[in-house]
């Protein structure tokens, strides 16, 4: 299915450091495939121009699922132009560069698990980490018949609550093991309860999880923002933390960007991601 929308780029979106199931598969003459997991469905999807993608499913699979994932409906290119007229350099700089990415509406769950995985690792241990975990907990959902590669769901928390904790290490999943149970169960026994976490907001929705254990206060922002799309939501990592320490000296006002402080902390974390890579 051919979508067309300004401010829709599946590699930056890809590479923002919000969700580690989508990965390359090729790109071949400026056409970059991408293939993914979510809700139990493995999507192919391709940019096949600035403002257009090519969702390789259903009509009734992209109304179902992937339109409200991608959050087509929200409107960022207002958003992008609003920051590009206004008046912080550093700003205009970053949504001209990022401009494509959106912030997914991820399933709550693995949001959870995911964020509390990326603990101290990076991006590609993140990654590996995730599908050790799904191909050993989770449900197959298919293979791929160029490569014969497996293809698993996330796990459910039913799953989780009764891991092991010797073979999460062996997953290398590490001291995260306990935490990693702890929220699975957490879930199943109704302590966390996603619908609920989604009506009462960002700030109770911070507060509520960080009652679990092995969750503070940037786990709980991921969480919120990439799982329950509050979009308030202001995760700080080490990249956060370096622009507003070195662009902006300790003093960024996040309540200017009051109701869509995560979608501009998206941008500076793609943004400053990209000036350290080129050496600035």
């Amino acid at each position: 299915m051919r979508i067309y929308k300004k401010n829709f780029d599946i590699l930056q979106i890809a590479d923002s450091g919000q969700c580690f199931r989508m990965n390359q598969l090729r790109a071949e003459k400026g056409r970059i495939r991408y293939g993914m997991i979510a809700y139990g469905k493995y999507l192919e999807l391709e940019q096949t121009d600035e403002d257009q993608v090519e969702l390789y499913c259903t009509e009734e699979e992209y109304h179902g699922i992937w339109e409200d994932y991608f959050d087509l409906s929200y409107d960022y290119e207002t958003l992008v132009r609003t920051l590009m007229e206004g008046g912080d350099p550093f700003l205009k700089e970053a949504a001209a560069y990022g401009k494509g990415i959106r912030i997914l509406k991820q399933e709550p769950f693995e949001a959870m698990i995911s964020f509390i995985i990326s603990q101290n690792k990076n991006i590609p241990a993140i990654r590996s980490g995730i599908e050790a975990l799904c191909a050993r907990y989770g449900e197959k959902i298919g293979t791929n018949q160029e490569d014969g590669r497996e293809y698993y769901a996330f796990p459910t928390p039913e799953a989780l609550s009764k891991a092991d904790k010797e073979e999460l290490r062996r997953l290398k999943m590490g001291y995260r093991d306990d935490y990693i149970i702890s929220a699975a169960q957490a879930v199943v026994t109704g302590e966390v309860e996603f619908k609920h976490l989604k009506e009462i907001g960002f700030e109770e929705a911070v507060k509520s999880l960080k009652k679990v254990h092995g969750i503070g206060d940037k786990v709980a922002n991921c969480i919120s923002l990439y799982g329950l799309h509050h979009i308030e939501g202001f995760p700080v990592d080490v990249w956060i933390r370096r622009v507003i320490d070195e662009i902006y000296h300790k003093k960024f006002e996040k309540e200017l960007y009051c109701g869509y402080a995560g979608i501009v902390q998206q941008y500076m974390f793609y943004y400053m991601r990209h000036l350290r890579n080129r050496g600035e």
